[in-house]
Protein backbone atom coordinates (compact mmCIF):
# COMPACT_ATOMS: atom_id res chain seq x y z
CA UNK A 1 0.00 0.00 0.00
CA UNK A 2 1.27 3.40 -0.94
CA UNK A 3 1.45 6.09 1.93
CA UNK A 4 0.32 9.23 1.84
CA UNK A 5 3.26 11.16 1.18
CA UNK A 6 3.97 8.54 -1.82
CA UNK A 7 0.24 8.91 -3.11
CA UNK A 8 0.54 12.36 -3.24
CA UNK A 9 3.74 12.20 -5.47
CA UNK A 10 2.46 9.95 -7.73
CA UNK A 11 -0.90 12.14 -8.19
CA UNK A 12 1.20 15.22 -8.42
CA UNK A 13 3.09 13.30 -10.74
CA UNK A 14 0.09 12.62 -13.16
CA UNK A 15 -1.15 16.32 -12.78
CA UNK A 16 1.84 17.74 -15.12
CA UNK A 17 0.07 18.92 -18.11
CA UNK A 18 2.98 17.54 -20.49
CA UNK A 19 2.81 14.07 -18.88
CA UNK A 20 -1.30 14.06 -19.04
CA UNK A 21 -0.97 14.90 -22.76
CA UNK A 22 1.11 12.35 -23.28
CA UNK A 23 -1.27 9.69 -21.27
CA UNK A 24 -4.02 11.19 -23.34
CA UNK A 25 -2.71 10.73 -26.62
CA UNK A 26 -2.01 6.98 -25.38
CA UNK A 27 -5.49 6.38 -24.35
CA UNK A 28 -6.60 8.10 -28.01
CA UNK A 29 -4.28 6.32 -30.24
CA UNK A 30 -5.54 2.84 -28.05
CA UNK A 31 -9.26 3.74 -28.87
CA UNK A 32 -8.43 4.13 -32.49
CA UNK A 33 -7.30 0.88 -32.64
CA UNK A 34 -9.73 -0.87 -30.78
CA UNK A 35 -12.53 1.15 -32.65
CA UNK A 36 -10.60 -0.35 -35.95
CA UNK A 37 -10.52 -3.96 -35.23
CA UNK A 38 -14.02 -3.91 -34.28
CA UNK A 39 -15.72 -2.49 -37.47
CA UNK A 40 -13.25 -4.57 -39.67
CA UNK A 41 -14.30 -7.64 -37.72
CA UNK A 42 -17.91 -6.60 -37.70
CA UNK A 43 -17.83 -6.05 -41.57
CA UNK A 44 -16.31 -9.50 -41.90
CA UNK A 45 -18.62 -11.58 -39.83
CA UNK A 46 -21.93 -9.86 -41.26
CA UNK A 47 -20.23 -10.71 -45.14
CA UNK A 48 -19.54 -13.90 -43.64
CA UNK A 49 -22.83 -13.99 -42.45
CA UNK A 50 -24.21 -13.09 -45.79
CA UNK A 51 -22.57 -16.05 -47.60
CA UNK A 52 -23.93 -18.70 -45.22
CA UNK A 53 -27.32 -17.68 -46.26
CA UNK A 54 -26.91 -17.04 -49.69
CA UNK A 55 -25.11 -20.56 -49.91
CA UNK A 56 -28.32 -22.36 -48.35
CA UNK A 57 -30.77 -20.81 -50.50
CA UNK A 58 -28.15 -22.14 -53.33
CA UNK A 59 -28.35 -25.73 -51.66
CA UNK A 60 -32.07 -24.98 -50.79
CA UNK A 61 -32.50 -25.06 -54.76
CA UNK A 62 -30.70 -28.21 -55.54
CA UNK A 63 -30.28 -27.36 -59.23
CA UNK A 64 -27.66 -29.47 -60.51
CA UNK A 65 -26.48 -26.95 -63.29
CA UNK A 66 -26.60 -24.03 -60.95
CA UNK A 67 -23.28 -21.97 -60.12
CA UNK A 68 -22.10 -23.30 -56.98
CA UNK A 69 -22.00 -20.14 -54.22
CA UNK A 70 -17.68 -19.46 -54.18
CA UNK A 71 -17.02 -18.19 -50.52
CA UNK A 72 -14.02 -15.90 -52.29
CA UNK A 73 -17.03 -14.07 -54.14
CA UNK A 74 -18.20 -12.51 -50.66
CA UNK A 75 -15.40 -12.51 -48.83
CA UNK A 76 -12.76 -10.68 -50.57
CA UNK A 77 -15.15 -8.00 -51.49
CA UNK A 78 -15.86 -7.74 -47.57
CA UNK A 79 -12.52 -7.55 -46.69
CA UNK A 80 -11.37 -4.56 -48.75
CA UNK A 81 -14.72 -2.54 -47.62
CA UNK A 82 -14.15 -3.65 -44.53
CA UNK A 83 -10.66 -2.42 -44.53
CA UNK A 84 -11.74 1.13 -45.98
CA UNK A 85 -14.57 1.81 -43.32
CA UNK A 86 -12.50 0.25 -40.10
CA UNK A 87 -9.85 2.88 -41.57
CA UNK A 88 -12.33 6.05 -41.80
CA UNK A 89 -14.16 5.10 -38.37
CA UNK A 90 -10.21 4.45 -36.60
CA UNK A 91 -8.93 7.33 -37.97
CA UNK A 92 -11.54 9.80 -37.25
CA UNK A 93 -11.58 8.93 -33.94
CA UNK A 94 -7.82 8.84 -33.62
CA UNK A 95 -8.28 12.77 -35.32
CA UNK A 96 -10.80 14.00 -33.33
CA UNK A 97 -8.80 12.81 -29.95
CA UNK A 98 -5.44 14.05 -31.10
CA UNK A 99 -7.25 17.19 -32.09
CA UNK A 100 -8.82 17.47 -29.01
CA UNK A 101 -5.70 16.77 -26.82
CA UNK A 102 -4.08 19.94 -28.58
CA UNK A 103 -7.01 22.10 -27.91
CA UNK A 104 -7.10 21.37 -24.31
CA UNK A 105 -3.33 22.05 -24.24
CA UNK A 106 -3.40 25.08 -25.70
CA UNK A 107 -6.39 25.60 -23.03
CA UNK A 108 -4.61 25.02 -19.99
CA UNK A 109 -1.40 26.60 -20.96
CA UNK A 110 -0.44 29.89 -18.76
CA UNK A 111 -1.21 33.01 -20.98
CA UNK A 112 1.56 35.20 -21.34
CA UNK A 113 0.91 38.92 -19.20
CA UNK A 114 1.25 41.84 -21.82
Amino acid sequence: MLTDAARCSVVAALRQPARTARIARAVWIAWAFIVWNVVFDHTIVTAGRAYIRAATRAAAKGHAGAPAVRMDDWMRPAATRGLWIATTAGGAVLVTGLLSVRLAVRASAPKPDR
